[in-house]
C-alpha cells in the first residue's frame, strides 16, 4: 500500500526530561532492569521537520558537534521512520532534519525525543492517521524512554521505563541543568552500578520484577511544593555516574551553595539538574554559577509532549 499527503514538510518539537525519581532493580537474565521512575517533561526541545523523499535520510544541526550524531540506523529517529513506514505499508521515504537542543548522551532523553518527534512528524506527513495508542505501541518497541517523549508532562514510567501513567504535578517546576561536553553511555552506567551492587552484596541472586515509585514523591508532584519535591529526589544511577564522573557530584554540590534546593544527575548523565524554589531563585543559582565559570541552562517543568507546531 502507498500512503501519500499533499503535506510539504512537517515541523514537530518534543522535549528533553528530568528523571525526578529513578528506582532501579537488580539485572536480569535478559540484561534489563526492573525500573520505577518518574519522568518530568521540560522546556529543552529537539526538533524534528520531515519532508517527503524517496528514500530514508538524516541531518542534523545543533550546539553539539553533528558528528557525535550517527545518521544511519543507529539513529533512533531513522529507526522510528522506518518502524512507522513499516507499520503502514508505506512505500516511499522521508528527509529527517533535526535540530538539537538536549545534550547529546546527557541523560535527559535527546535521542528518544527526535525518535518520537519523528514519529508524530511521518504519521502527518503519511497521512497514516495512527491513533495515539498505536504511536504509543511503536515508540515503545523503539525505547523505554520514547513513549514518555510522545506524551510529556510528567508520568510514573514502570517495567522498563515504558509502562507509563500520568502522574498529577501541579504549578511549575523551575530547573538549572548544568550540561557536559562529554556524554556518559547508558550501558557503561548501568554496568558500573551492576558492578558496584556486586561488590557491595546489594542485590539477591533472584532481584524484583517490579518496583513502586514512593508515595512521597507523588505527594511532592501533587502538592506543587519545590521544596517538598526536593526532599524526594532520588536516582539509583547517580552512585554509579559519580564513581565514573565524580566532577558531577562538584556540580551538585556547587549547585546547592549557589542556592538550589537540591541536585541530582539527570537519568544515566553527565547532566546534572538543579531544582530550584522559582524562577527568581533559579535565575540567582545560574548567575552564581555563571561567576564560578560554569555555564548552565535555566528550563522549567512540566511541558506537553512531541507535538505538530507547523
Amino acid at each position: 500500500m502507498s500512503v501519500s499527503s499533499s503535506i510539504g514538510s512537517v515541523h514537530v518539537r518534543a522535549p528533553g526530561k528530568i528523571n525526578v525519581y529513578l528506582g532501579v532493580g537488580g539485572r536480569h537474565d535478559d540484561g534489563y532492569h526492573a525500573l520505577a521512575t518518574v519522568f518530568q517533561a521540560v522546556s529543552l526541545y529537539e526538533d524534528v521537520i520531515a519532508r517527503p523523499a524517496s528514500d530514508f535520510s538524516i541531518s542534523v544541526s545543533g550546539p553539539d558537534d553533528p558528528d557525535t550524531v550517527p545518521l544511519d540506523d543507529r539513529n533512533l529517529a531513522m529507526r522510528a521512520a522506518k518502524l512507522l513506514a513499516a507499520a503502514a505499508d508505506y512505500d516511499g521515504g522521508v528527509a529527517l532534519e533535526i535540530r538539537k537542543q538536549v545534550p547529546v548522551a546527557g541523560g535527559m532523553g535527546g535521542g528518544s525525543a527526535d525518535a518520537a518527534a519523528a514519529l508524530v512528524a511521518c504519521d502527518a506527513l503519511w497521512g497514516t492517521g495512527f491513533s495515539q495508542a498505536r504511536l504509543h505501541e511503536l515508540a515503545a518497541r523503539l525505547g523505554a524512554d520514547v513513549p514518555f517523549a510522545l506524551h510529556g508532562g510528567t508520568a510514573v514510567g514502570t517495567g522498563r521505563g515504558d509502562q507509563l501513567n500520568p502522574a498529577l504535578a501541579r504549578g511549575r517546576f523551575d530547573w538549572i541543568l548544568v550540561t557536559s561536553d562529554e556524554g556518559l553511555s547508558t550501558p557503561v552506567v548501568y554496568e558500573r552500578l551492576d558492578a558496584l551492587r556486586a561488590e557491595e552484596g546489594a542485590f539477591a541472586d533472584d532481584p524484583p520484577l517490579s518496583l513502586d515509585v514512593p508515595v512521597p514523591v507523588l505527594q511532592a508532584l501533587r502538592s506543587g511544593d519545590a521544596e517538598e519535591l526536593a526532599g524526594t529526589l532520588f536516582n539509583d544511577l547517580q552512585a554509579a555516574a559519580v564513581d565514573v564522573r565524580p566532577d558531577l557530584d562538584e556540580a551538585i554540590q556547587l549547585g546547592v551553595r549557589s542556592g538550589a534546593l537540591q541536585g541530582i544527575v539527570s537519568g544515566s548523565g553527565p547532566t546534572v539538574a538543579l531544582l530550584c524554589a522559582d524562577p527568581e531563585s533559579a535565575q540567582h543559582v545560574q548567575a552564581q554559577l555563571r561567576e564560578s565559570g560554569v555555564e548552565s541552562l535555566h528550563v522549567h517543568g512540566p511541558v506537553p509532549g512531541a507535538r505538530i507546531i507547523s
